[in-house]
């Protein structure tokens, strides 16, 4: 609950920014000298892109949570099993060795969207933020049916 409230903040935040960007944007195209006009209008496109880029994300995280309420009422979720240091952080041999495990379940089942989100979280755990996503981003292409991308 607490990274829902966080990341609604922080999207609140940056939407509130955009307004602003944006209002100065619109202030600079209406002094109307040629500068002026194009300062603006490259100001309007920040917002645009970062209003894109939030409603992106935003979809991904939906998407996202969707699948794992899925998963959780199947029972499917995977369970924490990783070794953790004194100081609470992931014992890296762990999370190598769960990862090693959700990398050949996916290989042997590679249309199933379960796998890949298994395999999402183990790239999470063992810290590949790249991966994680492009794994939960495949995971999501095939529960909706659309084609992946090699």
């Amino acid at each position: 609950m607490r990274a829902k409230i966080t990341y609604a903040v922080t999207a609140a935040v940056l939407v509130v920014y955009f307004v602003l960007v944006g209002s100065r944007g619109v202030m600079l195209i209406e002094t109307g000298t040629a500068l002026t006009v194009t300062f603006g209008v490259a100001v309007l496109i920040l917002p645009v892109i970062g209003l894109w880029f939030l409603w992106k994300n935003t979809q991904f995280v939906r998407k996202a949570n969707q699948l794992a309420a899925e998963l959780d009422a199947e029972g499917g979720l995977p369970v924490d099993e990783l070794k953790r240091t004194p100081a609470g952080r992931i014992d890296r041999d762990s999370a190598d060795e769960v990862f090693a495990r959700r990398k050949a379940e996916t290989e042997d089942a590679p249309d199933d969207w379960r796998s890949w989100f298994r395999l999402a979280v183990a790239y999470h755990d063992a810290r590949d933020t790249a991966r994680a996503r492009k794994a939960m981003q495949r995971a999501i292409a095939l529960r909706e049916g659309r084609p992946v991308q090699a």
